[in-house]
């Protein structure tokens, strides 16, 4: 596939706002393995390649082990997951899949008993922000097996 666009060269003001807002959020306080596997879950669901490829590594970076990489598709039949990992997860699905699924009060009920208010925010707007990179990266085909992030 051929990238459709450069988004830093077409809109540069409003990438580089966006990812400030990115780098705002990855320095939040929250624990960097546990970002790293809610940004895979939303891109598996998203089929963001680029995304993928690049979290799947950070994690690695971040001491993330390559079985708990491999089983975060199936966090709910894998006991490797924390209950504090298992109800972010649940929470990425819902947020991600929010026009389909809703946020139902049972998954808020996980997320509310192992996140603070102030890491509820933060952990949904993680969120927000993998979906955002990823909606870019598969809308304007932004991966290259070779190079990986196209800016």
């Amino acid at each position: 596939m051929n990238t459709r666009l450069n988004t830093f060269a077409v809109s540069p003001e409003i990438m580089q706002a966006w990812l400030a807002c990115s780098d705002k959020v990855a320095e939040s306080g929250l624990e960097k393995p546990l970002l790293e596997l809610v940004k895979i879950r939303a891109s598996q669901i998203n089929h963001c390649a680029n995304c993928l490829n690049m979290h799947t590594y950070e994690a690695r970076q971040a001491g993330e082990t390559e079985q708990r990489i491999a089983l975060v598709a199936a966090w709910r039949e894998a006991p490797c997951y924390t209950d504090r990992e298992r109800a972010a997860l649940a929470w990425t699905e819902q947020m991600t899949l929010i026009a389909e699924k809703g946020a139902p009060d049972d998954v808020y009920a996980a997320l509310e008993a192992q996140f603070s208010k102030e890491e509820q925010v933060k952990l949904t707007m993680a969120i927000i922000v993998i979906n955002g990179w990823n909606r870019l990266a598969v809308g304007f085909n932004l991966f290259d097996a070779s190079r990986g992030w196209k800016a």
